[in-house]
């Protein structure tokens, strides 16, 4: 994996290069981890608020990110152009969170999940500006993965009010906010940048933004977090946003971003395949089927343009 990181960071291409074995397998990587992480939270909210945990997680991951930025001899203090697109890639990844985690009040978690998945179909919209062509098998992979996503997940038939159709549109606003923060990494002095800065900058932005949430929302901590708790906190701050996100950073930097995205299509799968292992949550024969569409769409989306023609 430490080969493929740092072949993706010699130097960004304009439109990417079609994902390799290595990167391929950093991807599930990350798509584990991110579906893990969903249990993480579950875990935690008991304790901990969701927007002061999401605080705290983009407190303790640019901790992270400094550290290891300077471990590899990073400065992600020096002028070079990118502290506009910067600021605006934090606002972005700060809203983002404020939008999702209030969603989540007042809509469920599995229509909030079909939701945002709408992510990787808004990256392959602005990829043409990126000059990355998607044909028509690759657009079918999309739809076929994002099929699986909602077979795993189930779509509810539960009674919709006016609260969860608003709760609807905060979720699918954030998975516009997702794709619109990689869609500006891409287009901006951003990909030029080393991917601690990147990340860094997002996760400085993002603090007061998700802080002034916490605030606005009345959230408090009215007793020290239990172990559980902390340990979930700590393996949201240290591993996702510190060490994930700047692992999919530096990937973003050389390989096309819509197949990137794509590939999130795997992280709900793997989030249900926890919530049946670690929560007991019920897991019905629907998720084979799921998985088999979602495979079958990252293969049709990750085949070269020459084949797919």
């Amino acid at each position: 994996m430490s080969h493929e990181l740092r072949k993706a960071g010699t130097g960004p291409s304009p439109a990417g290069r079609p994902l390799t074995i290595g990167a391929i397998a950093v991807m599930l990587l990350l798509c584990l981890s991110w579906g893990l992480n969903q249990v993480a939270i579950k875990l935690a909210l008991p304790d901990i608020p969701p927007l002061t945990m999401a605080t705290i997680r983009s407190a303790g991951g640019l901790m992270v990110v400094l550290l290891v930025a300077r471990l590899r001899g990073v400065d992600v203090f020096r002028r070079d152009g990118t502290l506009t697109a910067g600021i605006w890639a934090g606002v972005l990844f700060g809203l983002e969170f404020v939008v999702i985690y209030r969603g989540l009040v007042w809509t469920s978690a599995t229509r909030a999940v079909v939701f945002l998945y709408v992510a990787p179909f808004v990256v392959a919209l602005g990829s043409f500006r990126l000059g990355e062509r998607l044909g028509p098998s690759q657009w079918g992979g999309l739809a076929l993965s994002f099929a699986g996503v909602v077979l795993a997940i189930g779509v509810p038939q539960a009674e919709v009010n006016a609260t969860t159709l608003a709760g609807d549109v905060l979720v699918l606003a954030g998975g516009v906010l997702w794709a619109a923060t990689t869609l500006v990494v891409k287009l901006t002095p951003l990909l030029r940048a080393p991917a601690e800065k990147t990340l860094a900058y997002q996760l400085a932005v993002s603090i007061p933004i998700l802080g002034a949430g916490a605030l606005l929302s009345g959230e408090q901590v009215p007793a020290v977090p239990g172990p559980l708790a902390l340990m979930s906190l700590a393996y949201q701050t240290i591993w996702v946003v510190g060490l994930t996100f700047l692992f999919w950073f530096m990937l973003m930097r050389t390989y096309s971003a819509s197949k990137l995205s794509a590939f999130t299509f795997i992280t709900p799968l793997f989030g249900v395949a926890a919530g049946y292992f670690v929560l007991h949550d019920p897991l019905t024969l629907a998720f084979g089927g799921a998985a088999v569409l979602v495979i079958a769409g990252l293969f049709l989306v990750n085949r070269p343009q020459a084949q797919a023609a």
